[in-house]
């Protein structure tokens, strides 16, 4: 059983920084997610297995940069700049095999991020 332990997010006013973390129970391509209230989840950031590979959303490309710590399992998402509308609850996803924009096979449960403005 794949296990995604999330940490991170808060309460950050407009321009301010966040880092969330998540910790994987194995090696796998990682991702990053949100979900705002009332909006399907939508894809944010990613980072392929060796680390070669990144993605990023238009709407976070530039603020946000997405790394992975291979000696702890563990994928870091940095956040600048931020927008009253990233506020969402983030969710961290893993897969053997696919990475990128796509479908995961493995999820987090989740942690708040709130940007007031």
């Amino acid at each position: 059983q794949v296990q995604l332990v999330e940490s991170g997010g808060g309460l950050v006013q407009a321009g301010g920084s966040l880092r969330l973390s998540c910790a994987a129970s194995g090696v796998y391509h990682m991702g990053w997610f949100r979900q705002a209230p009332g909006k399907e989840r939508e894809f944010v950031a990613a980072i392929s297995w060796s680390s070669k590979d990144t993605y990023y959303a238009d709407s976070v490309k530039g603020r946000f940069t997405i790394s992975r710590d291979s000696a702890k399992n563990t994928v870091t998402m940095e956040m600048n700049s931020l927008k009253p509308e990233d506020t969402a609850v983030y969710y961290c996803a893993a897969d053997p095999r696919r990475v990128g924009d796509t479908i995961y096979d493995y999820w987090g449960q989740g942690t708040q991020v709130t940007v007031s403005s």
